[in-house]
């Protein structure tokens, strides 16, 4: 599997010379890679060390402009309404390409015909988590709790319809339980108030949770991966817990405008796969127990096609409606 990954990024590295030849005037201004997140958030942070990482390889200036709101809609259609040259390109995130389309009953741009997949830049886990001197030491230690008391447990999230909110309805749907969904700004606001006891538990993204599992603040007891994390070996997932069906990676990649040339799109893949290979951005992946993105555009967009249906129904079954 890494001899594969490292003769994609190899083919990648090599196609560069051959692209920049046949667009030779790109990029001859500022690039704007437009972030559907607020700053300081894992979006923005990712898209300004990757987009560092980008710019020196085309030998540009990429500039990172946030537009925030409704649930990434205001960013993302931003991009979808760019010019298809290039220079506006953009963070596609889960929520807005494959959730936001059954949760809101109208958006200004189809995240399936508007927006052109250039590539992956990571996928991440979530970690379901209690305060450390709960009395829930598993997975079916909850749903043994949720099934006495119903509609008794709440769980927090970082809004409605993120991946926090869609873990947790995912959970009382496999478990047949009902909970109470605790909204909130942020996760780390929803994490806030679990450690101060005012909700239950908690299904946090594994960057943000590990400092508090690390300080004994928070306990762990499930992942949402497939398999278990390298930096947290102990920790069995959701299907190990019996809940396969529990499985949650909140992934996000670089986009663009509808229209914009083959040839340019596949510069851009291109150097977003060597700027995935720079040692820092990939320190500052790994290091979050998050996955190596990478790979094709068709690749990135398969995946978007896959996670559509699935959230979909997950909105639809729930009866999720935004706030």
């Amino acid at each position: 599997m890494k001899r594969r990954e490292l003769l994609q990024a190899g083919a990648s590295i090599a196609v560069l010379p051959a692209l920049a030849q046949a667009q030779d005037k790109y990029p001859s201004k500022t690039i704007t890679w437009i972030c559907p997140y607020a700053a300081g958030g894992n979006a923005d942070s990712r898209s300004r060390q990757v987009a560092k990482a980008m710019g020196t390889i085309l030998g540009q200036s990429i500039i990172i402009d946030n537009k925030a709101g409704a649930g990434g809609n205001i960013g993302t259609e931003a991009i979808a309404r760019g010019k298809p040259d290039g220079y506006t390109i953009g963070m596609g995130n889960f929520a807005p390409l494959a959730v936001n389309h059954a949760l809101f009953k109208k958006l200004n741009f189809d995240p399936f015909n508007d927006i052109v997949p250039i590539g992956l830049i990571e996928k991440g886990p979530l970690i379901l988590m209690v305060r450390n001197d709960s009395p829930y030491k598993s997975v079916k230690d909850i749903v043994a709790a949720a099934k006495a008391n119903p509609g008794k447990l709440s769980y927090a999230s970082g809004g409605i319809g993120g991946s926090h909110h869609l873990s947790g309805a995912l959970l009382e749907h496999a478990a047949g339980v009902d909970m109470i969904h605790a909204p909130y700004k942020s996760g780390s606001a929803g994490a806030t108030d679990l450690m101060g006891g005012q909700v239950n538990m908690m299904f946090e993204q594994m960057y943000s949770a590990m400092p508090a599992i690390k300080g004994g603040r928070l306990r762990a007891l499930a992942i949402t991966s497939k398999t278990r994390s390298p930096l947290l070996p102990d920790l069995p997932t959701m299907a190990e817990q019996g809940y396969g069906e529990v499985e949650v990676q909140n992934w996000q990649g670089l986009v663009g405008p509808k229209g914009m040339p083959a040839d340019l799109v596949k510069l851009l893949n291109a150097a977003l796969n060597k700027a995935l290979q720079d040692p820092e951005v990939k320190e500052k992946i790994l290091s979050q127990g998050n996955e190596m993105g990478g790979g094709t555009p068709e690749q990135f967009a398969a995946l978007i096609k896959a996670e559509a249906p699935r959230w979909g129904k997950v909105v639809r079954d729930a009866k999720i409606e935004p706030e």
